[in-house]
């Protein structure tokens, strides 16, 4: 798996006993030079549902990032709170050494699939279409942000550049991105990650920089459909200091597959 740039093997874990599991995460899976977010909170989901077994799915999961690990190897360490008929607990820790970078606590039940919803409230179906509009570059060699989004190298990572452009009518950004893995449909998982794909909401006030979260809670309303997922990112408040971003990832189908909210620092001008 040294090198590999496919998203199974970025989330493969081997077992040491003890709910403990040692996994991986390679430059491959980084943002600029640091363990990308979204990849450690799927990786800890993981964790919690390979400890717990088989018939469940993280529906929810809340992290708390205290530190940013280097590509490399990374322990989960697995705690189980709950077993219930229908809802089910379990704490991750996402170590690298003798420092913990993740602590998570991951929510396990069966997702609804393709339920018809009471009621659905879906911003991303009239400003989005389900595949990337043409011309739309992937990140990739000479790409503007191919420098620092390396996950685009186990990813087909389409951003509309235009949407990370202040607005002109003084309205909140509203940035999306179309995304799907190399070589694999799309899983709970991956959708998991999207939900931490996008550039920092700040780029829209002309703040760029590392943006550090400090935490990230994120949904898992169904599976996805195989095909490209559609993101969409924006914010409520950008703050001196703090300030919040919410995904919502709709699959080719138009169901919403995931939907998180984090808070995070502003970078600094």
């Amino acid at each position: 798996m040294a090198g590999s740039t496919l998203f199974t093997d970025a989330m493969a874990l081997t077992g040491v006993g003890d709910g403990v599991y040692d996994g991986e995460l390679n430059e491959h899976w980084t943002i600029g030079p640091k363990v990308h977010g979204g990849a450690m909170l799927a990786l800890c989901a993981n964790a919690a549902r390979t400890e717990f077994g088989p018939g469940v799915e993280p529906i929810a999961i809340s992290g708390n990032f205290l530190w940013a690990p280097d590509p490399g190897p990374l322990r989960l360490v697995t705690t189980v709170r709950k077993r219930g008929r229908r809802i089910s607990l379990v704490d991750v820790e996402l170590n690298q050494g003798d420092r913990t970078a993740v602590r998570a606590a991951v929510t396990l039940g069966v997702p609804e699939h393709h339920v018809p919803p009471l009621l659905s409230v879906n911003p991303v179906i009239p400003l989005m279409q389900p595949e990337p509009p043409p011309g739309l570059e992937p990140i990739g060699p000479g790409h503007p942000m191919a420098d620092v989004v390396h996950l685009a190298r186990g990813c087909d990572i389409r951003p509309a550049l235009t949407s990370f452009e202040p607005r002109t009518d003084g309205g909140p950004p509203v940035i999306e991105y179309w995304v799907r893995p190399k070589g694999t449909a799309p899983d709970v998982l991956f959708a998991l990650l999207c939900g931490d794909v996008s550039a920092p909401v700040t780029f829209g006030v002309n703040r760029f920089g590392w943006a550090p979260t400090v935490q990230l809670t994120a949904y898992l309303r169904t599976l996805p459909a195989d095909g490209w997922l559609r993101v969409m990112c924006t914010t409520v408040q950008i703050g001196q200091d703090w300030f919040d971003e919410d995904h919502i990832v709709v699959d080719s189908e138009g169901h919403i597959v995931v939907q998180s909210r984090q808070l995070a620092l502003v970078p600094s001008e």
